[in-house]
């Protein structure tokens, strides 16, 4: 028996913003959508183009508080290439959150606070 990743799942308060940030930020492009027939929620599914790995963003119509993340100790991770273009990319953007100098990472949140770190390609 072999299990293989396929998606993360992360909820969001508005799905356009949400949309807008990971392409912005990470180059995440929508791969596939799927609405409940009554439009009850929304699933977007986003990918980097090269990987099968995708991130599920679930959006729910009568949610208007923010979501509860705890202590928000969870993340997505993502490598890069040029991490030094991304750095100032993601400076310029306003989104970094935390910088790791000293293990050379850094974190940016989305606009629910989800934190995503990035790292460089070593």
């Amino acid at each position: 028996m072999k299990f293989l990743f396929d998606h993360n799942n992360i909820n969001v308060l508005d799905l356009e913003k949400s949309l807008e940030f990971y392409k912005e930020a990470l180059g995440l492009i929508e791969v596939k959508r799927y609405v409940q027939g009554e439009g009850e929620f929304i699933l977007v599914y986003l990918g980097d183009g090269t990987t099968p790995h995708s991130l599920e963003l679930t959006w729910l119509k009568e949610r208007t508080e923010a979501y509860n993340l705890g202590e928000n100790e969870f993340h997505l991770a993502f490598k890069v290439d040029d991490f030094e273009a991304a750095y100032e990319h993601h400076k310029k953007m306003g989104c970094i959150c935390f910088e790791n100098k000293e293990m050379g990472i850094y974190f940016i949140n989305d606009p629910d606070n989800y934190w995503v770190e990035i790292i460089p390609t070593r």
